[in-house]
């Protein structure tokens, strides 16, 4: 198959961790236990349109490469998602991956990418 460029690395916008949500910081400690689970570069959770969560780490194997991101949101849409509201991705990058961006707008154009810190500071907000 053929490999579909990757949209560019969103950089987040700085962000106070207070003002996250209750909802919003449940999605970073799922995203953080998905990481610390495997020991992944990083972790991601997401919620759907019904508050449905779904959490995974980044995968690297000879065949497969795909982000914690990209996991997450394939998960929920392989459960019938149709709608994200929000997503956290958990690494020691400073920029939002793009194809996990990308996936993250395939389901929700207005939907909050917070990026975090391993140890779950919010880095910034990836809000379009």
């Amino acid at each position: 198959m053929p490999e579909s460029p990757a949209a560019p690395a969103a950089r987040p916008s700085p962000s106070d961790p207070v003002a996250l949500s209750a909802e919003d910081g449940k999605l970073v400690v799922l995203a953080r236990g998905a990481r610390a689970r495997v020991g992944a570069v990083e972790g991601a959770a997401v919620r759907d349109q019904d508050g449905r969560t779904y959490a995974a780490a980044s995968v690297t194997l000879p065949s497969l490469a795909i982000t914690a991101l990209q996991l997450a949101v394939a998960s929920a849409a392989a459960a019938g998602a149709s709608r994200l509201e929000a997503a956290v991705v958990v690494t020691e990058a400073s920029t939002l991956d793009g194809a996990g961006h990308a996936a993250v707008r395939d389901l929700s154009a207005d939907a909050p990418v917070h990026l975090a810190a391993p140890d779950g500071t919010v880095l910034g907000t990836v809000t379009g």
